[in-house]
């Protein structure tokens, strides 16, 4: 797959990263060798490779799901920029 420099110029402003002019092309080159390597991969047989999240087989200990009134709120919150009763006060980013 082919990726142009308009395509670049495009995935970084979406991005907001300022790439420089000269640098374009360059990118645009190196993205598609990457595409060209994951389409390989596409190639391998995995016909009856069960999925795997760790290259090494291991179980997780296990803990009772208990409900606590969460501990010491006063410590919790001691570093705290800001905070109102027991609760930390955080700017507003939905408008």
């Amino acid at each position: 797959m082919a990726i142009d420099a308009a395509t670049v110029r495009k995935v970084a402003r979406l991005a907001r990263i300022a790439e420089p002019e000269e640098r374009i092309e360059t990118l645009a080159q190196e993205l598609s060798g990457i595409l060209d390597w994951i389409e390989q991969l596409n190639e391998v047989d995995v016909e009856g490779v069960e999925p795997m999240t760790s290259a090494v087989a291991a179980t997780l200990p296990m803990r009772d799901d208990v409900v606590t009134d969460g501990g010491d709120p006063d410590r919790v919150l001691s570093n705290a920029p800001k905070r109102v009763g027991d609760f930390f006060v955080v700017p507003k980013v939905v408008e």
